[in-house]
């Protein structure tokens, strides 16, 4: 039985691939046109539409009562749009939310939600009725100027389109994710669209460049500020682009306290939640310098309140919130719509014109509906004329004819009259016989020929139908007015406080868990040779300060790290703090990696293409990159130079570049992967050098010992030099010129090689004379001036001389610096003391001694140094007793180490005499 079932039914085969593929792409297509995506046209999705559609029929316009949403919603659903009852309701919300469109088309009573995410009522509670705007986008409905479409269950007809005399699209904006593509169009002021449009209207030929000198950009309706107009112009051009928003703030005085008030929001932005998010930044301890933040808005418009503590600064702490909140926000362009149910991306100025040709065409079928209208009115007053003129006539006609029919029949028979004519004609009252109505009917029949005729003459001329648009873009500007609420500012530097900023030298610190501070040099009072000097910064039990130096605060800071990366910052957005101030974190400041360590700050007035940055490595690698290509930075920061894997990044310094290479660099370095002949050269000196590297290493050591009794003797060179030193007290001098400039990602080339196992770069300087100084300081705080000619020119690679004859009471090596009399030396060490020293008092030496005391360490270590100006005149206090043992013992070591000197080649073996 079973058997026969299929017997007579036809089996056909259907490729399974093929069935997904087509039943997937309906239902993507179906999503896209009928659910997710807006109409170019009137700006609205099916949804939108359908509820405007409903309230429309419900007959609740801006004027009448409000009726519940609960009824709307069902008048929705049931009639047009067959979905859930939470999608529509949510739509219909969002319609009527003024933070959410710019000009909202549902005018809600009760309670439609928040900024601060809250909810709306249930659909029960609330009322609505639509708005004057959502008039206008219904407007002229009913004179046929869109086409009607069956409904679901083509029982009801919908229109396909609105009317829409506003640019509602890019007015209120978009948002919607479909299947494989997404739209995100900003809302802008309507001014400003209207403006944009008559532009249009009078040049179709308009540049996007005459379309923004009206509009700006988009407005949201929560105001903020729009930093860049590159983004703009971008998604105005290519329909895709990135806006930055950012909350708009002012600062108020409480006080001896700074207060951030936040005035406006990004769009779309959740009050609530950046709240919460800045109260949990702050308790993390990944913002400092708030103690309080509350919510004080009303309904008179929005105000956070964040209070800061006393020493906060309070441009620091907005670069934070900035950065690590949603008080900065990126808006993410996609101005993608249905255009003859087709999606597609378009540019400013291809919506422009899609409104104006809907606008064209809609304003061409209103005429055609009303020139019909008129030409049926003008047909039957004209027949009405005729049975005037022959009243007795007509009458006759009528009493003599059986019924209406035969009356109708004999009327159009005898005065040629139409059948619509004949009835109008036997529905005519006798009070129409009257003088006066015959004179009214009469100029009724002339004003409708001369509304025919102005009708027709529109829709014989573009250049009318083009003033007709004009005129009504002109009212609806003037029915709603719509200032600019989102400022837009060309890019940072427009509200750059620098200006403000007074211009003086500051002492900055940075300790090795990052805490970072500035302090006016003045706070540092010059001492004697030997001084203990006093607390430069309270640290943390397990913190020390690594590094500090001298700038002022209109400098730009570049943080180089141990990872090759390299960030920068202003001098006077680090914040300002009492000499034993802890400082402030630097992951506050700049956006650093895990585990990263800031290994060189570089204080810089300009980015001149006539300087190099010079990069030195603990495995005695250096780089030379033109400093041009590190100005303009990213907030992450960029890549500086490429580490082996053993490897960190030492120091970086700026060095001058010759004229033969600024009149060979034309803009710009070689990248680090050019492969033309002069990268070429580079990769084959580099391979060929660290091949032969030994054999130089030994000719280096050859030139030495040959040259050793000329120790003393100066070398002189007109040539920029480049200075390495080691932990182990060895040091190498090399021309500048010998390490040609690199792109940013280039590895570099072996700087310095290394005599004994476990050395490695400590420092390095720049040296533009032979008669210059240089300082070296040890461990224990020993230290010296040795002449820059008192260290042999020699190859780059080599493994060089003695910088400092290192002993048990020395210490290795651990910093080396540039200097003249004109200049005091500052040292710090890892308890957070800072000694200011008059380099007139540190006595100068050969290179092959230890030096004299420069800081009375008491069990303690130097872990940095650094040169400054020289201080004013004028100091306080006579060093203490334990200064003039130190300056005895200094004495009785220059003593020994003016002894010590010998030749070259006892010195190269590193033997420790002492």
């Amino acid at each position: 039985m079973q058997s026969n079932m299929f017997e007579n039914q036809e089996i056909i085969d259907i490729d399974v691939e093929e069935s997904i593929k087509t039943s997937y792409l309906d239902y993507s297509m179906s999503v896209i046109i009928g659910r997710a995506l807006p109409d170019a046209r009137d700006g609205l999705k099916p949804v939108h539409r359908r509820i405007l559609y409903a309230m429309n029929d419900l007959g609740v316009g801006s004027r009448q009562p409000y009726k519940k949403s609960a009824r709307i919603v069902g008048d929705v659903i049931g009639k047009y749009h067959p979905h859930g009852d939470t999608a529509v309701y949510d739509a219909l919300v969002r319609m009527a939310q003024s933070f959410s469109m710019r000009i909202p088309s549902v005018d809600g009573q009760g309670n439609f939600g928040s900024i601060d995410g809250d909810g709306a009522a249930a659909m029960r509670y609330t009322e609505a009725r639509m708005t004057p705007l959502a008039e206008e986008l219904l407007k002229d409905l009913d004179k046929e100027t869109v086409d009607f479409v069956p409904n679901y269950d083509e029982s009801l007809n919908e229109p396909d389109v609105l009317p829409a005399r506003v640019p509602n699209l890019l007015l209120n904006g978009s948002s919607g994710i479909a299947v494989g593509m997404a739209t995100n169009i900003p809302p802008h002021s309507l001014d400003e669209l209207v403006g944009g449009l008559l532009i249009l209207l009078e040049n179709k030929n308009a540049s996007l460049e005459e379309i923004m000198g009206e509009i700006k950009g988009p407005d949201f309706p929560t105001g903020g500020i729009i930093y860049g107009k590159k983004g703009i112009i971008e998604a105005y051009k290519t329909g895709r682009g990135r806006v930055k928003i950012r909350a708009k703030t002012h600062i108020e005085k409480k006080a001896s306290k700074d207060v951030i008030v936040i005035d406006e929001l990004p769009y779309q932005t959740n009050k609530a939640r950046l709240i919460e998010q800045i109260a949990d930044l702050v308790k993390e301890k990944q913002i400092e310098g708030i103690s309080e933040v509350r919510d004080e808005s009303d309904r008179d418009g929005i105000r956070v309140v964040i209070e800061l503590k006393r020493d906060a600064m309070s441009e620091i702490v907005l670069n934070n919130l900035f950065k690590q909140t949603t008080m900065e926000a990126t808006f993410g362009v996609i101005m993608l719509a249905i255009d003859g149910k087709e999606p597609k991306i378009f540019t400013l100025i291809e919506l422009l014109k899609l409104f104006l040709n809907h606008r064209k065409t809609v304003i061409i079928r209103r005429t055609i509906f009303e020139l019909q209208k008129a030409r049926a009115r003008a047909h039957i007053l004209e027949g009405l004329k005729i049975a005037l003129d022959n009243i007795d006539e007509v009458i006759d006609v009528i009493r003599n004819s059986a019924d209406t029919n035969v009356a109708r029949e004999n009327l159009m028979s005898r005065f040629d009259l139409s059948e619509a004519q004949s009835g109008a004609i036997l529905d005519m009252r006798l009070s129409r016989l009257t003088g006066l109505e015959r004179e009214k009917i009469e100029e009724e029949l002339k004003e409708i020929l001369a509304e025919i005729k102005r009708l027709d003459a529109i829709l014989k001329s573009e250049e009318l139908i083009e003033g007709i648009i004009k005129d009504e873009l002109l009212e609806i500007k003037d029915k709603f007015k719509c200032p600019r609420i989102t400022e837009i500012v060309d890019d940072y530097e427009d509200i750059d406080i620098e200006d403000l900023i007074a211009n003086e030298n500051m002492v900055v610190t940075i300790t090795h868990r990052g805490y970072i501070k500035r302090v006016p040099s003045k706070t540092y009072e010059k001492q004697k040779r030997g001084g203990k000097g006093r607390v430069a910064v309270t640290t943390y039990d397990d913190d020390f300060i690594e590094s500090f130096f001298t700038s002022n605060t209109h400098d730009t800071l570049m943080f180089i790290t141990d990872r090759g990366q390299l960030y920068w910052l202003k001098v006077y957005k680090i914040p300002e703090g009492s000499r034993t101030a802890k400082g402030k974190a630097v992951v506050n400041l700049i956006q650093l990696g895990a585990d990263e360590k800031i290994m060189a700050i570089i204080p810089t007035t300009d980015f001149d293409p006539s300087k190099s940055l010079v990069f030195f490595t603990r495995n005695g690698i250096v780089k030379r990159t033109n400093l041009s290509e590190f100005k303009n930075i990213r907030s992450l920061g960029i890549r500086a130079i490429s580490l082996d894997e053993d490897d960190t990044l030492v120091t970086a310094l700026i060095a001058p570049n010759s004229a033969e290479e600024m009149q060979n660099y034309k803009g710009g370095a070689l990248s680090g992967d050019d492969l033309d002949g002069g990268e070429a050269e580079e990769i084959l000196e580099q391979t060929e050098q660290d091949i032969l590297e030994g054999s130089e290493d030994e000719i280096s050591d050859e030139i030495s010992q040959d040259e050793g009794a000329q120790d003393g003797e100066p070398q002189s060179t007109n040539e920029n030099m480049l200075f390495i030193a080691t932990k182990k007290g060895m040091c190498l001098k090399f021309n500048l010129n010998k390490i040609r400039q690199m792109g940013r990602i280039a590895r570099g080339v072996k700087g310095i090689k290394f005599k004994e196992k476990g050395d490695e770069v400590i420092g390095a300087a720049f040296i533009l004379s032979d008669m210059q100084e240089i300082l070296s300081v040890s461990q224990k705080g020993i230290g010296k001036r040795t002449t820059a000619s008192e260290y042999r020119l020699t190859n780059r690679g080599g493994k060089g001389v003695i910088c400092m004859k290192l002993t048990n009471r020395t210490g290795e090596l651990i910093g080396v610096v540039m200097v003249d009399e004109e200049m005091d030396l500052m040292a710090l060490t890892t308890s957070g003391k800072m000694i200011r020293v008059d380099m007139q008092s540190i006595r100068k030496a050969g290179r092959n001694t230890s030096g004299v005391i420069v800081v009375n360490v008491e069990g303690d270590d130097v872990v940095s140094i650094a040169t400054c100006p020289k201080a004013e005149e004028g100091d306080e206090g006579e060093a203490d007793e334990l200064a003039q043992d130190e300056n005895l013992l200094n004495s009785n070591l220059d003593s020994k180490d003016s002894q010590s000197d010998g030749p070259s080649d006892e010195i190269l073996k590193g033997g420790e005499d002492e």
